[in-house]
């Protein structure tokens, strides 16, 4: 199964087609206001090289930058999440460098501070499957991928605070 991703100005005039991580794609166009996501999970990025803002998209149509909850139309770097359909488990962290205390989470949590009482995340070890963290409570604000491995500060997910409101599970929507 091909995953894809379709970028065009609101569905119309010049687009981009990817099928895989694309670490550069200010050659292929200036701004980006539309995403139809043909298949799979993607992250967009807003910076070259898988930085900036990111932003989780599954499959369906994103017809303006606010649908996907973008800050601005510039995305200029994708990469897509591999299908994973195992088990979920990650062990997040109150201090950088896995200090402080911790906490072992296997489902969503909508609200980190009920259940975490700190509204502080600096390091974390995803061990099985692939996590989105947000900015604020109820899924809202900035998003953070991460992939499986050690995360040992906020920087290294691409956060410059540790306040985290909220994570979930990367699940692909059929």
């Amino acid at each position: 199964l091909s995953k894809t991703m379709n970028i065009k100005w609101n569905f119309q005039g010049r687009h981009y087609e990817c099928s895989s991580d694309c670490a550069e794609m200010h050659n292929h166009f200036s701004r980006c206001n539309s995403i139809k996501v043909d298949s799979g999970c993607w992250v967009a990025y807003e910076k070259p090289n898988y930085t900036g803002y990111q932003y989780m998209l599954n499959k369906g149509e994103y017809p303006d930058y606010q649908r996907w909850a973008g800050f601005n139309d510039c995305i200029r770097s994708c990469r897509m999440v591999p299908p994973y359909h195992g088990n979920y488990r990650m062990k997040i962290y109150e201090r950088s460098d896995f200090g402080g205390q911790n906490m072992e989470v296997m489902e969503d949590c909508p609200d980190l501070h009920e259940r975490f009482h700190s509204r502080d995340i600096s390091s974390a070890n995803v061990i099985e499957g692939y996590w989105i963290l947000h900015e604020h409570p109820h899924y809202r604000g900035r998003q953070y991928f991460l992939r499986p491995g050690e995360y040992r500060r906020h920087s290294e997910w691409g956060s410059s605070s540790p306040n985290i409101g909220s994570l979930r599970r990367v699940t692909e929507i059929p």
